[in-house]
């Protein structure tokens, strides 16, 4: 079941984009949506490379910790009327409705993500910026480090009622997609049109896309089959999602290592860098 979403925030002034998406799935299926702010430790926020005396550091320490603070109290402000205006009602016990609370854990985005996510049923990330170098470690440690589902969030995308409504599954029959679709079964069960697309190489001695029309059968899901061609799966992928009007994509994360494909690219990859739309990713 979707209880458990986490969301975790920093000052890079992408919460709204997180936690609106948390907020629609929270309220579809009555979940907690979980706001860690991951703060910044005083030592992270000093000069590198500069020698300081003890009295130096002591007074650059407190400036460090001071602004901290600021920043800490204007997120908090900032999330506490978005969660209002998303619909989530704060640290409720009420049934049946979607909640959301706030934490504050202090130390890096991807420690914080391996701590929190572990028991998280989804971790709702916003699209990494690989030209700043935002974001990479974070969706890694959700992936692999809590080994949970993950939502990528593009920038300043806001959720309306469709999302989620039609999802598209992305099937090779990779031991990744798999799982990704094991993870997403709440939310396929609960949007009103499912579609299947596959196209390109398919695993060997993966199960079939007709396979994977059974298995949903099973659980009451009437799912179609989109096939595409084309050399460039995930370029294909997209474009096929955005065809036949899907507003969430569901697929297995990095059949490769992470870092093979990093280095030399892969379909995971490319599609995170081009997607303009709300990505659902299992390894």
């Amino acid at each position: 079941m979707l209880k458990s979403i986490l969301v975790p925030v920093r000052g890079d002034g992408m919460v709204a984009t997180v936690l609106a998406h948390a907020a629609e799935l929270a309220k579809q299926h009555q979940a907690q949506v979980n706001v860690v702010h991951c703060r910044a430790q005083a030592n992270d926020l000093l000069p590198q490379g500069i020698v300081m005396n003890d009295f130096a550091r002591k007074v650059m320490m407190e400036q460090a910790v001071e602004l901290a603070n600021r920043q800490e109290d204007h997120l908090r402000k900032i999330l506490h009327r978005l969660a209002g205006d998303f619909g989530l009602e704060e640290n409720a016990s009420t049934p049946d409705v979607a909640v959301c609370t706030f934490a504050e854990e202090p130390g890096r985005m991807a420690d914080v993500v391996k701590h929190a996510g572990r028991l998280s049923d989804l971790i709702v990330l916003p699209k990494p910026q690989r030209e700043r170098n935002l974001g990479q470690s974070s969706l890694k440690a959700a992936l692999y480090g809590a080994g949970r589902p993950v939502l990528i969030c593009p920038g300043q995308l806001q959720p309306d009622a469709t999302f989620a409504q039609h999802v598209a599954i992305g099937w090779n029959g990779s031991l990744p997609a798999a799982r990704a679709v094991a993870s997403s079964l709440d939310i396929v069960h609960a949007a009103k049109r499912v579609s299947i697309l596959t196209g390109g190489k398919v695993q060997s001695h993966g199960p079939s896309v007709d396979e994977l029309v059974d298995y949903y059968a099973l659980r009451g899901i009437t799912a179609e089959v989109v096939r595409f061609a084309g050399k460039d799966a995930a370029t294909e992928l997209l474009k096929t999602s955005k065809s036949v009007g899907a507003s969430l994509l569901v697929i297995g994360a990095y059949s490769h290592s992470h870092e093979t494909e990093m280095l030399f690219g892969g379909n995971t990859e490319r599609i995170v860098d081009k997607t303009e739309m709300p990505i659902l990713m299992a390894h």
